[in-house]
């Protein structure tokens, strides 16, 4: 199982409040239906979800009845492992290179009526059972912090790897450059 965390949308970006793909509860065969409503919620750039991933931690909005209640995480299988082919109902591609980040696959992704069990989804802060009720066990804003801690660690590697290209630059250029005739 390869991974990817895909909650950015395209029309969205990290505006978690705004994500539109939904994940409503069908109580008559204990499943999620995982959906993509329009082309501005689909999953754009996460990494390794063009060409590498096979499953997806898929943030949308929990919908029970016609009640939406927020955001929250589920885990939804977008490749066979075997032929590493899409799975029905899902879409993706890749988005090619990342400038001054060429290490990541990065992707998009939409779903159209993926159909995922209710036990997929991550219920550590927020459980729902097979009847359809919901039950809170901590503040959701803390899956926010994730995607908060991994932005900094891009910051804070791509800045060394600047500073270093940078002072390699300069340390080259004053060796060979001259100021005076004498």
């Amino acid at each position: 199982m390869l991974g990817c965390y895909a909650q950015t949308e395209l029309g969205h970006g990290s505006n978690v409040a705004a994500l539109e793909t939904t994940a409503t509860l069908d109580k008559t065969t204990d499943e999620f239906v995982i959906h993509t409503p329009s082309i501005t919620a689909t999953k754009y750039w996460p990494g390794d979800l063009g060409r590498f991933t096979s499953h997806a931690i898929v943030f949308a909005r929990l919908i029970i009845g016609k009640k939406d209640h927020g955001v929250q995480p589920f885990l939804v299988q977008i490749r066979d492992v075997d032929t590493w082919k899409l799975r029905p109902g899902c879409n993706a591609g890749d988005l090619g290179p990342k400038i001054g980040y060429q290490s990541k696959d990065n992707g998009w992704c939409s779903f159209n009526k993926v159909r995922i069990p209710r036990t997929d989804m991550l219920m550590g802060l927020c459980e729902v059972s097979a009847e359809g009720k919901l039950s809170m066990k901590g503040d959701s804003r803390v899956l926010y912090s994730v995607m908060m801690g991994i932005r900094m660690l891009i910051v804070q590697s791509q800045g060394m790897i600047f500073t270093i290209q940078a002072t390699r630059n300069a340390i080259r250029y004053c060796s060979v450059r001259r100021q005076f005739s004498s």
